[in-house]
């Protein structure tokens, strides 16, 4: 215990901020008492904080009418920051606080064809829209984040030959958003952001997810140890293109053979479909068809879990989650597709693996993605180092004298 302290006493504000996410009010001794700090140190971060609006004077609930316990928490309701979860024929914005919960929000009809100047252009118009409804000025918003429905660098928020956002690739997306937000922008894929925001949701104790988007593509986000993993380019969680027994021959749009998406995905269900002679065109077609009992739609909608879960026995081996979601536009025809999927994984997977293995349905439905997109913002702006780099900012704008600092 005496080497935890010691080692968290050398860490900054930031670390010590940490120990107040979970929104329960403590006492400057009860700070000093689980982290190790002495009492000054703990005063000059609470100090920090409150300056940085994250935390605030607690409602002294417990009182027994001796002097108030002085106990502080943390503020999600100071700052906001704004959520867009762009899809390819949809853009979903949010303002969310600190915590997650969304204040206000707006949905709308756009295709994503219509290329970034529009469809960001629209992000910003509604962001202050939403903002001027809440009361809440501008300089409230702490951070921007954006989820797109295609492979997207990282590191620059920009789009990497998304196949099917023309005019979109390498545009830089934080810089325009920046235009008028004046914050961090951050940039991720649909599927990463829909991990995050189902995890949010529903699993926020499981260090070890995956979440399978089953639409047009099959993808997935993946959380280990707590965190997200875009590997080495970003393409982690790129399993449409594993190859599997039931896709044998088949050829992807990406131009291999035998990827699961060539087989699983929802344009490969409709070409069989229609080739029974089934009124077929969509995804949302066979979700309808199933949902109504057609035999035929429900027989290829669970061979497709199946060849998910021979995909999935392949990344179980290699990333052992605890639980696996099945969302997108595929997982709305119910257990058809989950019983393919269960039926495969738990045949053929390690029974270590998948003792304790959890395969459920998004719970998050169509919030996952703006609400991912939001924890996105918010895990970068209380983030240890960013809240001390905006410490280390004030400090040395205060040197200057600059107005505001």
């Amino acid at each position: 215990m005496m080497t935890v302290r010691r080692t968290f006493a050398a860490q900054g504000t930031g670390d010590f901020f940490q120990w107040l996410r979970d929104e329960t009010p403590r006492t400057r001794n009860e700070l000093a008492s689980i982290t190790g700090l002495s009492r000054p140190t703990v005063m000059a971060r609470i100090d920090d904080l409150s300056e940085l609006r994250l935390i605030a004077p607690a409602s002294d609930t417990a009182s027994t009418g001796g002097r108030p316990s002085g106990r502080i928490a943390f503020s999600p309701g100071a700052w906001a920051v704004v959520a867009a979860d762009i899809g390819a024929t949809h853009v979903h914005l949010a303002i969310c606080d600190l915590a997650g919960t969304v204040q206000a929000e707006n949905y709308a009809e756009m295709a994503v064809t219509e290329g970034p100047q529009r469809v960001l252009g629209w992000v910003i118009e509604m962001a202050h829209r939403l903002l001027e409804e809440l009361g809440r000025p501008e300089a409230d918003v702490a951070a921007v984040g954006i989820g797109l429905p295609g492979p997207v660098d990282f590191a620059t928020g920009r789009p990497s030959n998304p196949p099917i956002m023309p005019g979109w690739d390498g545009y830089d997306v934080p810089a325009h958003i920046q235009t008028a937000f004046d914050v961090p922008v951050l940039v991720d894929n649909d599927v990463n952001i829909m991990a995050l925001g189902e995890r949010a949701l529903n699993w926020g104790t499981v260090e070890d997810m995956m979440f399978i988007k089953a639409a047009t593509g099959i993808g997935a986000g993946i959380i280990t140890d707590g965190d997200l993993r875009r590997g080495a380019n970003g393409v982690a969680g790129d399993v449409g293109h594993i190859a599997v027994p039931r896709a044998a021959g088949q050829r992807c749009r990406c131009g291999k053979v035998g990827c699961v998406e060539a087989y699983a995905g929802s344009p490969a269900i409709v070409d069989r479909l229609i080739a029974d002679g089934l009124d077929a065109r969509t995804g949302a077609d066979v979700v309808s068809l199933v949902r109504a009992g057609n035999l035929g739609a429900t027989r290829e909608v669970r061979d497709a879990g199946r060849a998910i879960g021979e995909m999935l026995n392949t990344c179980i081996s290699v990333v052992n989650p605890s639980v696996i979601v099945i969302g997108g536009l595929l997982a709305q025809s119910g257990e058809s597709l989950l019983a393919g999927i269960r039926e495969e994984v738990y045949a053929k997977s390690s029974p270590l693996a998948t003792h304790d293995l959890t395969i459920a349905q998004s719970r998050a439905g169509d919030q996952a993605g703006v609400i991912g997109a939001g924890m996105l913002a918010i895990e970068h702006v209380l983030a240890p180092a960013y809240i001390d780099s905006q410490l280390r900012l004030r400090a040395a704008a205060s040197r200057r004298g600059d107005v505001g600092a």
